[in-house]
């Protein structure tokens, strides 16, 4: 639970909440973090039909563009 509130208080709170994650079943997206994630925000997470190239590319775009986001707030130490 305090990664998730980490989360909050560093990426979320200075970009904006989402509102649904679609999840290739990635396992980043299904632990235990991200379930207290979507729980503490109330948010969705939709997965993505295995082997639908369109979906799948989707949820890789989201999954770099998350990953960017948190680096970047991470760099800069706020």
């Amino acid at each position: 639970m305090d990664k998730s509130i980490m989360i909050w208080n560093k990426v979320i709170s200075h970009t904006g909440l989402f509102q649904n994650i679609i999840s290739d079943r990635d396992p980043k997206f299904t632990s235990a973090l991200w379930t207290n994630l979507h729980n503490l925000f109330g948010t969705k997470l939709s997965f993505s039909t295995a082997y639908h190239s369109q979906t799948y590319g989707l949820a890789e775009i989201m999954i770099q563009t998350l990953e960017d986001m948190i680096r970047r707030f991470c760099a800069y130490g706020l």
